[in-house]
């Protein structure tokens, strides 16, 4: 059987154009109707599920809040409360006063003693006033405090000067002893609790380093 294309080409490709435009129209409005539809949704959701939320929401908050103000002694619990969280950082803050006493037997030379030491822990400073066998051991003290050094265990190859400011604001000697006051600023790291601290003092003959029996490190005075 034989059969004939009667349609001239330009039909047949009149006729597939337009079955693709009516495709492309049946797919435009299947993609319009959907973005419709989600907007619609989406505009739901904002407009009436997330608003119905927020009321919620505030309804809760206006609720507990009632509840809160409502409970006795309320501004003491929290105020206790704020103090105990403080402890923690105002314990790390402390110095340690205890280093006090070793960092001055090693800087003190074994001729001296102190009567008198006054040390301010917010201003960082210490005076230390005292007798000695001489001036001599009097400037021998000041230059151990001049050029001591120290080094923490977190840090322990950084030496750093433990003393600044020294001046010997006050001294006298008779044909016995001598009488000296040394005003001194130090490194707040000395006294920090967050190391632990290694003083070390030059080569002067100190109580740590004299090796013979010396006397006390603090010494009264007459009338005190």
């Amino acid at each position: 059987m034989i059969q004939f294309n009667l349609l001239p080409d330009i039909k047949i490709q009149y006729l597939k154009a337009r079955r693709q435009k009516h495709l492309v129209m049946l797919g435009s409005t299947v993609v319009t109707l959907a973005s419709v539809a989600t907007l619609t949704i989406l505009m739901m959701i904002v407009f009436g599920l997330q608003k119905k939320n927020i009321s919620d929401l505030s309804r809760d908050i206006t609720k507990d809040s009632s509840q809160l103000k409502s409970t006795p002694n309320l501004n003491r619990m929290l105020t206790v409360q704020n103090q105990l969280a403080s402890l923690s950082s105002l314990h790390n803050a402390k110095p340690v006063t205890s280093r006090l006493y070793g960092f001055m037997t090693q800087v003190t030379p074994s001729a001296a003693s102190i009567t008198r030491l006054n040390a301010d822990f917010g201003l960082h400073t210490i005076q230390i006033s005292g007798v000695a066998d001489s001036l001599s051991t009097v400037n021998g003290f000041a230059d151990a405090l001049k050029f001591a050094t120290y080094h923490t265990t977190v840090a322990p190859a950084a030496e750093r000067p433990a003393f600044s400011s020294v001046v010997l604001s006050n001294f006298g000697r008779d044909s016995k002893s001598a009488t000296y006051t040394i005003s001194l600023a130090f490194d707040p790291a000395l006294f920090s609790e967050a190391s632990d601290v290694t003083l070390t003092v030059p080569n002067v003959t100190t109580r740590d380093s004299g090796g013979a029996a010396s006397p006390a490190l603090f010494k009264k005075t007459d009338g005190q």
